[in-house]
Formats: C-alpha cells, sequence, structure tokens
C-alpha cells in the first residue's frame, strides 16, 4: 500500500520560512518523479514544484521560482520543499504527489499517488 505523508506545515508570518517533508512507502522511491501542488481556498490545484532523479529534471512554478527548493533523499524516501521568502499569497494546503513519468511532470493527472495535504498558512 502506498502512503505520502506530508509533515511541517504551520503559520508563519510573511518573509518567513517552512520546510515541508513528505514520506514515502510502498513504492520504488527512486524510480518516481516527485511533485508538490499546492490548494487555496476556492482555486484549482496548482503545480509548485517537482524533482526525479536527475538535478535536470527539477522545475519550479513561476510563482515561486527563487524562494522555493525541492529536493530529495532518495536513501530516506523523502522528498523535501524549503519555502523562503513566503507570501500571503502562498498560503494552501500543500500536496506531495508521485508519478511514474520519468520526466518533468506538471499536470495533477500525471501522478499516480497523493499525500493527505499539510496546511501553510501565511500572515501579514
Amino acid at each position: 500500500q502506498v502512503q505520502l505523508v506530508e509533515s511541517g506545515g504551520g503559520l508563519v508570518q510573511a518573509g518567513g520560512s517552512l520546510k515541508l517533508s513528505c514520506a514515502a512507502s510502498g513504492l520504488t522511491f527512486p524510480s518516481h518523479y516527485m511533485g508538490w501542488f499546492r490548494q487555496a481556498p476556492g482555486k484549482e490545484r496548482e503545480f509548485v514544484a517537482g524533482t526525479g532523479w536527475s538535478a535536470s529534471t527539477t522545475v519550479y512554478s513561476d510563482s515561486v521560482r527563487g524562494r522555493f527548493t525541492v529536493s530529495r533523499d532518495n536513501a530516506k524516501n523523502t522528498v523535501y520543499l524549503q519555502m523562503n521568502s513566503l507570501k500571503v499569497e502562498d498560503t494552501a494546503v500543500y500536496y506531495c504527489a508521485a508519478s511514474l513519468r520519468l520526466v518533468p511532470v506538471s499536470d495533477a493527472p500525471n501522478y499516480t499517488y497523493w499525500g493527505q495535504g499539510t496546511q501553510v498558512t501565511v500572515s501579514s
């Protein structure tokens, strides 16, 4: 049974930082492209960042590039999202997801497994 468990969300002031973690189990972690998505109230789920087995497969959305850093530790079956210079508009539920595609993918339908999400709230 595949499980993706996010942690690290919380309340932070604008300009602050948070680091999210996503621990995966039940899958061959190195073989999956891992993505982070977020969904704010009343908005569609949007791609934030993703990373594969190679650094060259790391991609970011325009809204977070330069502020967020995605990384993975294949030995720990964990993917991370370091979020710096947080803005109020970053407030959302953040989800990690796993895709069997081996190339960067930003569309949610390309992801097979999803975590339950963790809330990130940025106050002004």
